[in-house]
C-alpha cells in the first residue's frame, strides 16, 4: 500500500513526500457530495450510509451506496405494494485504500486533500461505469488510524497500520458473516426491494443476487482473510449460499505495511479458493510488485499466481504501467484501468 512500510516514522515521511510531490484538481469534486438518491444523474444516486451495523451492533462499517441507474426505491406497482422482485440483483463491493476517504475528510487532511480525485464518491462513480448494471457499494474502514491508515478491524485482526492477522473460519465471527450482515442491514436503510436476509440457507437469498469483490490496495486484506475463510464458509449451511453468490474476486495493487503475506501463499487456502469456481483477477502495478525494497510483494504475487494455476485455476492477471516507472499516481490508477 502507498503508505505501508516497516515503521511509523518511514511510512509519515513516504506520505509526507507524497503529498508535496503530487497534486490534482479538487475544484468541483465537492459538489458530488451525497445529495440523495431521487435524482436522475448518476452523481446525485449516491448514499451515504453511517454506522451500518455489521455481524453484531458494535461493528459498523460507512457505507456509500451507487445505485444502479434503473433503480427507483420509492416506486410502487399497480397494486400499491413495492416494487416486483428484480431479476437483475448484482453488487460490486470496494473495499478502499489507505488515504482514501469520504471527499469532505480528505479535503481537510495535509495528505488526502492532494488526491481527492481518489475519494470513495469518485472511486463510486468510477465503478458504476465500470459496472453499469450493478449497484455499487463502497466499504469504509470501520478505522482510519493518522486519517491515513485503513484498518479493516471488523473484517481481519489488524494491527493500528492496518497490518493483518488471518485467521480460518469461525461459525460465529469473521468477513463473510460481517458482510453479510453488512449489505443487509445496508439494503433495509437504502430501501431497496427484495434485500438480501441477515441469517438462512438460501430462503435468505434474493432472487438474481450476486455479488462481485474488489479490493485495492490495504483493501486487499479483506479478500485475503476471505480466501482463508472461504473453505469452512461453503461447508457451513447457514452461508454457503451467501459464499456461492460470489462471481468475481479483483484483486488491485495489494499492500499493507505487514513483512509478509500481502498475497496469499498458503497452499491449502490457495487450493480451496482455486476449486471454489469464482473467477480470479489480479491487476497490479510496478509501484507494488517492483519495489526493490519490498521485494517479498512480487514474490508473493509470483506464488499466488502460480499456485492457483497449478490447482487448475485460471486467474486473470495483468500487469499495469509496465514501461513507465513505478508511481504512487499509476497506482491508483489501477482502479480505472482493470
Amino acid at each position: 500500500m502507498l503508505a505501508a512500510r516497516s515503521s511509523l516514522r518511514t511510512v509519515t515521511k513516504t506520505m509526507t513526500s507524497v503529498a508535496a510531490t503530487t497534486s490534482s484538481d479538487p475544484r468541483g469534486l465537492r459538489a458530488s457530495s451525497s445529495r440523495g438518491a431521487r435524482s436522475g444523474s448518476p452523481r446525485q444516486r449516491l448514499q451515504k450510509l453511517p454506522a451500518v451495523s455489521g455481524s453484531n451492533p458494535s461493528r459498523v462499517n460507512d457505507l456509500l451506496l451507487l445505485l444502479r441507474a434503473d433503480t427507483d426505491t420509492d416506486t410502487e406497482d399497480r397494486t400499491g405494494t413495492r416494487p416486483r422482485e428484480e431479476s437483475n440483483n448484482r453488487h460490486v463491493v470496494f473495499f478502499h485504500g489507505d488515504i482514501q476517504n469520504f471527499q469532505e475528510e480528505m479535503a481537510v487532511q495535509p495528505e488526502g486533500s492532494q488526491w481527492l480525485s481518489w475519494s470513495l464518491e469518485q472511486v463510486a462513480l468510477t465503478l458504476g461505469r465500470r459496472f453499469p448494471d450493478h449497484h455499487v457499494w463502497v466499504v469504509r474502514a470501520s478505522r482510519m488510524y493518522l486519517h491515513k491508515f485503513s484498518c479493516y478491524l471488523n473484517f481481519v485482526e489488524s494491527n493500528m497500520f492496518g497490518a493483518p492477522e488471518h485467521s480460518p473460519y469461525s461459525p460465529d465471527y469473521g468477513a463473510f458473516h460481517h458482510l453479510r450482515a453488512l449489505l443487509s442491514h445496508g439494503m433495509e436503510r437504502a430501501n431497496l426491494p427484495n434485500p438480501l436476509q441477515t441469517q438462512g440457507g438460501a430462503d435468505g437469498i434474493p432472487s438474481g443476487f450476486s455479488l462481485t469483490l474488489v479490493g485495492f490496495s490495504k483493501g486487499c486484506v479483506v479478500l485475503n482473510q476471505m480466501a482463508y475463510e472461504l473453505a469452512g464458509a461453503r461447508a457451513d449451511p447457514q452461508l454457503s449460499h451467501f459464499v456461492r453468490c460470489i462471481s468475481d474476486l479483483y484483486w488491485l495493487d495489494g499492500g499493507h505495511p505487514g513483512g509478509s503475506e500481502t498475497w496469499v501463499t498458503d497452499k491449502q487456502v490457495l487450493k480451496g479458493l482455486a476449486s471454489s469456481g469464482v473467477s480470479i483477477h489480479a491487476h497490479v502495478t510496478p509501484y507494488e510488485v517492483c519495489d526493490p525494497m519490498r521485494a517479498w510483494v512480487g514474490r508473493e504475487y509470483g506464488h499466488f499466481i502460480k499456485t492457483l494455476e497449478e490447482f487448475g485455476a485460471c486467474p486473470s492477471k495483468k500487469l499495469h504501467f509496465e514501461d513507465e516507472p513505478p508511481s504512487i499516481e499509476n497506482h491508483f490508477r489501477v482502479i480505472q484501468e482493470f
